[in-house]
């Protein structure tokens, strides 16, 4: 996998642009991108989308390959490595920031990225002044990780979503 999707980028797909009944080929798109080895998610994210009640919470359990695992020795050393340098940081932050930053699928998404080579797909913006939260994009920049948004990886795989006629 060469890129690595964020729950955003599928949650914001669904409630907004690509809704799944308006531009369902977005969604055979990320299933016939998967299947070519260029994007894929974590098991992580996978467990949040299925934790909702609508089509993507459906679409997610109907499409359990696109969650890699993160339990693999590689992933796990990235993540300890995340953890201690964030850790470093955490007196700079708002208090409580880096507990939600660990409670969630983002610092595996990372850890992830960072042993495969991919770059990760979020709809956060980087901000080096940000000091309420950590947030993918500069976590990913302290780590030398690629990071797009999702209208970059359409470009960047050249998407198309053409009405037959």
């Amino acid at each position: 996998m060469k890129h690595l999707l964020d729950a955003n980028t599928l949650i914001e797909a669904k409630n907004r642009y690509y809704g799944m009944s308006i531009c369902p080929g977005f969604w055979e798109w990320l299933k016939l991108q998967h299947q070519a080895h260029e994007l894929a998610s974590i098991s992580l994210v996978g467990d949040e989308l299925k934790k909702g009640n609508d089509e993507l919470a459906e679409w997610a359990k109907n499409y359990p390959t696109l969650f890699h695992d993160v339990t693999d020795e590689n992933t796990q050393e990235a993540f300890g490595m995340i953890v201690t340098a964030l850790a470093e940081q955490a007196s700079m932050m708002k208090t409580g920031a880096l507990d939600d930053f660990l409670e969630g699928a983002d610092p595996w998404l990372i850890a992830k990225a960072m042993t495969t080579g991919a770059s990760v797909v979020t709809h956060e913006v980087y901000n080096p002044d940000i000091k309420r939260k950590f947030s993918i994009p500069n976590v990913c920049k302290q780590f030398n990780v690629p990071f797009m948004n999702t209208f970059e990886l359409l470009h960047k795989l050249e998407a198309q979503f053409v009405l037959p006629g």
